[in-house]
Formats: C-alpha cells, sequence, structure tokens
C-alpha cells in the first residue's frame, strides 16, 4: 500500500466509523485543541471529556487560564492525575500571554518551547487547529505504525522511535489534515487496541505485517519490565471542633507539587513528630483507619491514615501559609489528589 492509500483507506474508515462528536471538535480551537491534547496524554477520552467541559467552562480562553490562581487550575483537574500536566498547561499559558500576545504560536519549535508541549503534541495542535500538515506518535499511532510495518523494538527506544517517526511522516496526506490526524487516534483507540485488536474491521487489514505473520499480540514490542518500589506513608487526618479538616500544601516540586492533601511523613515516628510540633490534642486517642493503596508511574504507595479529632494548631502556626482548616463544603474548590479525596468523601 502506497502512502495515499494508506490516507485513503483511514480517512474513509474515519468518516463512518471515527469520533466526530468530541467536545473539543466543536469549536475546535487552538485552545482547546491543546487543553484536550494535555488532558489526554495520560488519560483516556471517556474520562477527560467531562473534566474539559468542566475546564473550559470555567476558564473558556488562554488569557483565563493564564490570569487563574494555580489553586483553581489544580482543583479544576483534581482526580485526572499527572497533575504535572496542569502546572505546565498553566505555566505554558502564562508564557504565551507574555510572548505571544495570548495565544499559542502556529509554529511546531514555538510550541514546543512551552512547558508540557513535546513534538507529538505541538504536531497534533498544529494539524487539527490550522490543518498544517504535521506527523504525530502518541501511544495508539505507535501502536498502529508498529503493527502496520512490523516494527521490533520497544517504542520508547530512540532508534526505534525515529524509524516510527519516519514512517508516520512517509503516510502524511496533502489534506485534511485534522481529520487524518483525528483517525490515527481513533483506530489505535478503537480497534487497534492493546490487546484483542479487532483486525477483520481494521481498514489497513490487507497490508498489516503484525496481522499477515500472526503477531499482534507481541507488538509493539513491550517496555522491558521490572516491579515497582513499594513505599510507605503515615497521613493524619486532623478536625478541629468544628469539623475543619487540616490540610497542608505540598512542595512546589515532586510528587502531588502544590496540591493540598493531608499532613503526610514517611512513618509513625515522623507522624509523632509533626503532630507534636504543629497541633494541640492526642494523637494516641486516634482511629487507625485502613490503608489507602495508590500506584504512581515509578513505584507504589501504601497510606497509613490516621484520623484525629478534636485538634487545634498550635498558636505560633496560625499564620502559616502551607497549612489551612477547611470545611467540608471547600474541599471541591481545591486542588487535592483523588486517593485523599476519595478518602475524605468516606465518612
Amino acid at each position: 500500500m502506497n502512502k495515499d492509500a494508506f490516507a485513503t483507506r483511514l480517512l474513509a474508515w474515519f468518516d463512518v466509523s471515527g469520533r466526530h462528536d468530541l467536545p473539543w471538535q466543536h469549536p475546535r480551537t487552538p485552545y482547546r485543541v491543546w487543553l484536550s491534547e494535555i488532558m489526554l496524554q495520560q488519560t483516556q477520552v471517556k474520562t477527560a471529556a467531562p473534566y474539559f467541559e468542566r475546564f473550559v467552562a470555567a476558564l473558556p480562553t488562554l488569557p483565563a487560564l493564564a490570569a487563574a490562581p494555580l489553586d483553581d487550575v489544580l482543583a479544576l483537574w483534581s482526580g485526572l492525575g499527572y497533575y504535572a500536566r496542569a502546572r505546565n498547561l498553566h505555566a505554558a499559558a502564562q508564557r504565551c500571554v507574555e510572548l505571544h500576545d495570548g495565544e499559542l504560536p502556529r509554529d511546531i519549535g514555538a510550541l514546543t518551547a512551552l512547558p508540557g508541549i513535546g513534538r507529538s503534541t505541538a504536531a497534533a495542535i498544529l494539524s487539527q487547529a490550522w490543518g498544517d500538515r504535521h506527523a504525530i506518535l502518541d501511544g495508539n499511532v505507535k501502536r498502529v505504525l508498529s503493527r502496520y510495518h512490523g516494527v521490533d523494538g520497544w517504542p520508547g527506544q530512540p532508534a526505534v522511535e525515529k524509524q516510527l517517526w519516519a514512517f508516520a511522516g512517509s503516510h502524511l496526506p496533502d489534506d485534511r489534515m485534522a481529520d487524518y490526524t483525528q483517525a490515527q487516534m481513533d483506530l489505535g483507540a478503537t480497534l487497534c487496541s492493546r490487546s484483542d485488536p479487532a483486525c477483520v474491521l481494521c481498514p489497513l487489514q490487507d497490508e498489516c505485517v503484525a496481522r499477515r505473520e500472526g503477531r499482534t499480540a507481541e507488538l509493539p514490542t513491550p517496555k522491558p519490565g521490572k516491579p515497582l518500589p513499594q513505599r510507605y506513608a503515615q497521613v493524619l487526618w486532623l478536625e478541629d471542633a468544628d469539623g475543619r479538616i487540616l490540610l497542608q500544601r505540598r512542595p512546589p516540586t515532586g510528587i502531588w507539587a502544590s496540591l493540598w492533601t493531608l499532613p503526610q511523613a514517611e512513618d509513625a515516628t515522623g507522624a509523632h513528630a509533626w503532630f507534636s510540633g504543629h497541633v494541640e490534642g492526642d494523637l494516641g486517642r486516634g482511629d487507625i483507619l485502613a490503608p489507602i493503596a495508590h500506584a504512581f508511574s515509578h513505584y507504589k504507595l501504601e497510606l497509613q491514615p490516621l484520623r484525629v479529632r478534636p485538634v487545634a494548631l498550635r498558636a505560633r502556626m496560625g499564620d502559616n501559609g502551607d497549612l489551612r482548616w477547611v470545611a467540608r463544603g471547600e474541599l471541591e474548590s481545591l486542588g487535592i489528589p483523588a486517593p485523599i479525596r476519595r478518602l475524605l468523601a468516606s465518612a
């Protein structure tokens, strides 16, 4: 199949079976495309869609995003995970206001210079927002091309990725770039899935090397695996006499950066030390709750919550900007990690 037939068959399939009613397609503006691409970096469409609609309802334009407090942005993002995406989104919006008159630049070099935008994301923005002719290479496209061309090796390896980029560029059509970009992502998400791909429905099946050689289960080559390390921590669920919950802002870098969460320590000794240094109350009368398991990309974390009430902050801690009492009705307005939000909603 030559490149024209590849694109032609894919676009013909998209016209009938592709996704045409995604919220960021109507209207398809650079800002909405960019926001959707950042959300979809680590999140499936069905999960991202309601977050997208809530986000653009609150912050409908790039300048509105740039002007918003980071706390508001993180609150809108709360539950999507991978919060560095939200922090980069906010920083990139501010950079656009400073350098590009409050708009996304229509240039791949300028786009990739913004926080959180890599080569494929920049190409997806340009092709979908303006119809510019750029190849993308997200996870779905890597899977499609690895199978179609029979490419061995984990796609995250530089040499393999370089090969896939070359294939991606070779198949570009001369027009309909927004539809073609969406078609590639749709094919990978709906038919050419990781497990049990629906090859019999695929418009590219006749020339697919993986299908012809019976290798769809082994391509793309998985990332060399290693067990995730296990870590443990104690969290303190502290309430005052009015039922308000004590939250602490995380540092600006690292896991859950800048989010509001329960005070946390590496072990029971550290939790006792933090409690005695910040709070007046009786830690020994606290309730030990069921542990919470949470997995990050590079380690697994088990949190042991201890709920203590009532307590009060020591007088000298009253003006600490990283600690605040929060009524239950205010929790929704803050960026809080999903496992902590679920814990607080459990009682």
